[in-house]
C-alpha cells in the first residue's frame, strides 16, 4: 500500500478483538456503569412515591335503538360492539363531563388549591384506563402521593362513569320511546280508517266475508268459461293497475324523508332505496354518535360523515326519481294490456265483470287492513318492551373490584430502576469504550506498523522492563531485547552497516532506555558496542551509568580532543559510552558538521556496534541530521501512544534526509493483559535460563532460537505504551 494514499477501512473485529477492548478499557466501562446506575439511585431516591388504586368495571352495550322499523325487542347491542368500543368508553371515563362531577364530589379545588382548570387536567394526568386482556373488563388506575386520595378518586371516576352513562342513555330511551308512541297513535288511527273502508265496501257491494280469502257474491249465476276467463284477467290487471297507482299517489304525497321510508319498503325490481336506506339511517346514528362523542362540526371525520350522508341522499333521491318513472312505465303499461282485455269483453258479461271488480275492491281492502293492522300489534310489542327496559334501572356498567387503599408505593419501582440504571450504564459504558477504541489511531498492532510504514516490526518490548544492567542475574526480560538484536543482524543488508540511530516521533516513548538494554544486550553477546548521547537537548544516558556528562560529544565536534578522552568504559564488559557533554546553543549546526561525520566513520570502525541515542525527529531537526550520518535508523513507537499519521511523519522524516529505516520497536506492550500478544509471555518464559545455567550458554540458545523463529529477521504482533 502506499504511504501517501488514503487509509482504508479497518477490518472488523473478531469477537476476540471485541474483548480485547473491554479489557483495555474496563475502568472507563466500570466508571460509566457506577456513574448510571448511582444517577438512577439518586433519581429514584427523590422521585416522589405515589400509590395505586384500581377498580374493575364491566361495560355492556346499549340496547338497539327502537324504531318502527328497526329489529325486533331482545336483540341486544352486541352486534354494535364496534373495534373501537373500548378506546370509545375510556375517553368518556376521562371526558370532562364525567370528571367535573369527581371534581365537584369530592371537593378537589379546595383540596387541592387551584383552580377548577388546573384540577381537571391533574385529575386527568393521573386516570389511567385499559381493557383487560382476554376479557370484557375495564380498568380504571390512579396513582397519587396520597393513598387515601388516589382510592377516593379512582371509587368517585367509577360512579361519576356510570352516572353520567346512565344519563345519556336515559335521554336516549326517553327519546326513542316518545317517537314510538307517536307512530303508534298514527298506526292506530290508520287501522281505524282501514276498517271503516272494509265495513263500508261489505255493505255497498253485498259482500258476505266467510274466510280470509273467500266470499259469496249478490248472485249464484255460473258464466262460461271464456267469460270467467276474460274476467278473471281483467281483474288481475285492474289490481296491478291500482297497486301501482296506489304506489305511485303514496309516493307523491309523502315528504323527502317519508317518501324514502315508504320506498325502502317497496318490493320492486331495481329498488336501490330497499338496500341504500337502511345504510342512510345508520349513517345518520354514527353522525350523531360522533357530535355526542364531543367531536364539533368541523372535525375532520364530522365533515367526512356529513358528505357521506349527503352523497347517499342524493343517490336515494335519484333512486325515488327513478322507481316514480318506473311505476309509471308499468302503470302504463298495465293500462294499456287492460283496454286491451275490455275491448275483447262481452258486453252480456258486463254484470259478472263488476261482480269481479267489486270483489277486487273488498280483497284490496281486506288485505290492507290486515297488514296495517299486523304492524300496530308489533309496534305495539315493541312500545312494551320499551317501556319495561325504561322502567328498569340501568345495568349497563357493573363494578366488579372496588379500588381499595394501596399498602405500597406503585412508583418509583427501586427494582426495575436500578436494573435499568445498571443495564443501561453497561451498555453507555461498552459503546464509550468502543467508540474511544473507533476514535483512537494510534499503532495497536504489529499489522498496525507494517500496513502504515511498510517497515519490518524488530521486536515487541513488554510493559514495565527496567535497566537491564541494574538487574541481578538472567532477566527473562532480556529476551525480548535478544529478539531485537537477532533481528538487526538478520534485517540490515550490509554486515558494515554497524552504525544504528535509535529516534521515536515525540518524547516519552522509551527510546533511550531501548537503546540502553539493546547496547546491553549485545555487549553480552560478544559485540564491542559504543553508546553516543547525542540528545543535546536533553541528554538523559549518563543518568543511568552515574557518569559525568560534563566531558563527551560536544567537546569532541568543538575542540581538538581525542575519542580516547570522550569514550568512557561502563561496568559492562564490551560497553563503551559517550557523553553529550555541555549542551550547545546550536545543537543541529553542531551534529551537521564534517567532524561529526568523520566521528561516525572512525568509531564503526573500532567498534562492531556504534548506537546513537538522538531526541524526538518531530519536535527538532536534530534527529534528522543523525539519521543521515548513520547508517540505519531504528524507530522506537510506544504502543497506543501517537496517531498513526504521526508515525508515518516520523518514517518521512528519516527518509527526507536520506535515512535507512532498519525497523520499528514497539514498545512498553502490556503482554499479559492483551490477548494479541500473550504468547510472548510463554516465550520468554520458555527462554528464561533455568538455574544454575551460565549466561553465555543461555545467550547462544537464545540467539539460535530467535534466528530460526524469525528467518526474515521481524518479529510477530504488537502494541505501544509509554515508559519514559
Amino acid at each position: 500500500m502506499n504511504p501517501s494514499s488514503p487509509q482504508q477501512s479497518e477490518t472488523v473485529l473478531h469477537a476476540v478483538d471485541y474483548w480485547q477492548v473491554i479489557r483495555n478499557r474496563y475502568g472507563i466501562i466500570l466508571l460509566t456503569l457506577l456513574l448510571v446506575f448511582m444517577t438512577a439511585a439518586v433519581v429514584t431516591y427523590v422521585m416522589p412515591k405515589k400509590y395505586e388504586s384500581e377498580a374493575t368495571i364491566e361495560v355492556k352495550p346499549r340496547w338497539a335503538g327502537v324504531s318502527p322499523l328497526g329489529p325486533q325487542i331482545g336483540d341486544s347491542g352486541a352486534s354494535r360492539m364496534t373495534p373501537q368500543f373500548f378506546g370509545t368508553e375510556f375517553e368518556k371515563i376521562k371526558s370532562r363531563n364525567s370528571l367535573e362531577k369527581v371534581i365537584e364530589n369530592l371537593e378537589l379545588v379546595s383540596r387541592w388549591n387551584v383552580d377548577k382548570e388546573t384540577a381537571f387536567r391533574m385529575l386527568k394526568g393521573i386516570v389511567n384506563t385499559q381493557n383487560i386482556r382476554g376479557t370484557d373488563l375495564i380498568s380504571i388506575r390512579v396513582r397519587h402521593s396520597n393513598k387515601a386520595d388516589a382510592k377516593d378518586i379512582a371509587l368517585e371516576v367509577t360512579r361519576a362513569y356510570k352516572s353520567y352513562r346512565a344519563e345519556i342513555e336515559g335521554r336516549d330511551s326517553e327519546v326513542m320511546l316518545h317517537e314510538l308512541n307517536r307512530a303508534v297513535r298514527d298506526q292506530e288511527d290508520k287501522v281505524e280508517e282501514r276498517r271503516k273502508s272494509l265495513a263500508t265496501i261489505v255493505r255497498t257491494k253485498g259482500i258476505i266475508y266467510k274466510g280470509a280469502d273467500s266470499f259469496y257474491g249478490q248472485s249464484g249465476v255460473d258464466e262460461d268459461q271464456g267469460a270467467r276467463e276474460a274476467l278473471q284477467t281483467f281483474h288481475k290487471l285492474e289490481q296491478d293497475k291500482m297497486q301501482l297507482q296506489s304506489q305511485i299517489d303514496s309516493l307523491l304525497k309523502y315528504d323527502s324523508d317519508q317518501l324514502m321510508v315508504y320506498a325502502s319498503g317497496l318490493d320492486l325490481p331495481d329498488n336501490i332505496i330497499r338496500n341504500l336506506y337502511p345504510l342512510y339511517l345508520n349513517e345518520k346514528r354514527q353522525l350523531e354518535g360522533l357530535k355526542i362523542n364531543g367531536l364539533g362540526d368541523r372535525h375532520p371525520t364530522v365533515l367526512a360523515a356529513v358528505e357521506q350522508i349527503n352523497s347517499m341522499k342524493r343517490n336515494l333521491d335519484e333512486g325515488v326519481v327513478n322507481l316514480r318513472a318506473t311505476l309509471k312505465a308499468q302503470l302504463d303499461m298495465a293500462s294499456n294490456r287492460l283496454i286491451s282485455v275490455e275491448g275483447m269483453k262481452d258486453s252480456t258479461r258486463e254484470d259478472a265483470i263488476k261482480r269481479g271488480l267489486d270483489a277486487q275492491d273488498y280483497v284490496d281492502a281486506k288485505r290492507d287492513f290486515e297488514t296495517d293492522q299486523q304492524l300496530l300489534q308489533t309496534m305495539k310489542i315493541k312500545q312494551m318492551g320499551e317501556s319495561l327496559i325504561a322502567k328498569m334501572p340501568p345495568q349497563s356498567v357493573e363494578v366488579h373490584d372496588e379500588p381499595v387503599v394501596a399498602d405500597f408505593p406503585a412508583s418509583p419501582n427501586v427494582t426495575l430502576n436500578l436494573t435499568l440504571g445498571a443495564v443501561v450504564g453497561l451498555i453507555f459504558g461498552l459503546g464509550i469504550a468502543f467508540f474511544l477504541e473507533y476514535m483512537d489511531t494510534s499503532v495497536k498492532s504489529i499489522e498496525d506498523v507494517e500496513r502504515y510504514l511498510q517497515v519490518p516490526v524488530l521486536a515487541v518490548i513488554p510493559k514495565d522492563i527496567g535497566l537491564l544492567h541494574k538487574q541481578s542475574g538472567n532477566s527473562p526480560d532480556a529476551e525480548a531485547y535478544r529478539i531485537l538484536r537477532t533481528n538487526i543482524e538478520f534485517n540490515r543488508k550490509n554486515p558494515e552497516d554497524n552504525s544504528i540511530t535509535v529516534v521515536s516521533g515525540g518524547a516519552g516513548e522509551g527510546k533511550s532506555t531501548t537503546l540502553i538494554n539493546l547496547a546491553y544486550i549485545c555487549a553480552q553477546g560478544g559485540y564491542t558496542t559504543l553508546m553516543i548521547d547525542a540528545d543535546l537537548r536533553r541528554p538523559r544516558l549518563h543518568t543511568f551509568f552515574n557518569i559525568n556528562n560534563s566531558v563527551g560529544l560536544t567537546n569532541y565536534l568543538t575542540t581538538e580532543l581525542m575519542l580516547e578522552d570522550v569514550i568512557l568504559q561502563t561496568p559492562v564488559d564490551n560497553l563503551y559510552f559517550m557523553p553529550s557533554g555541555i549542551l550547545p546553543a546550536d545543537a543541529a549546526g553542531i551534529l551537521n558538521s564534517r567532524r561529526m561525520s568523520e566521528l561516525i566513520q572512525d568509531v564503526k570502525q573500532r567498534f562492531d556496534l556504534v548506537l546513537v541515542d538522538s531526541p524526538p525527529i518531530l519536535g527538532v531537526s536534530d534527529a534528522s541530521v543523525l539519521a543521515s550520518e548513520v547508517d540505519l535508523t531504528m524507530i522506537v513507537v510506544q504502543h497506543r501512544k501517537l496517531p498513526r499519521n504521526m508515525l508515518l511523519r516520523t518514517k518521512q522524516a528519516v527518509e527526507n534526509v536520506g535515512g535507512n529505516v532498519i525497523g520499528v520497536v514497539l514498545n512498553n506492550v502490556d503482554v499479559r493483559s492483551d490477548s494479541q500478544y500473550q504468547y510472548y509471555t510463554s516465550y520468554y518464559t520458555y527462554y528464561a535460563p533455568a538455574e544454575g545455567q551460565s549466561g553465555p550458554a543461555m545467550v547462544s540458545a537464545t540467539t539460535s532460537a530467535a534466528a530460526s523463529a524469525h528467518p526474515q529477521g521481524t518479529a510477530s504482533r504488537g502494541n505501544d505504551s509509554e515508559l519514559y
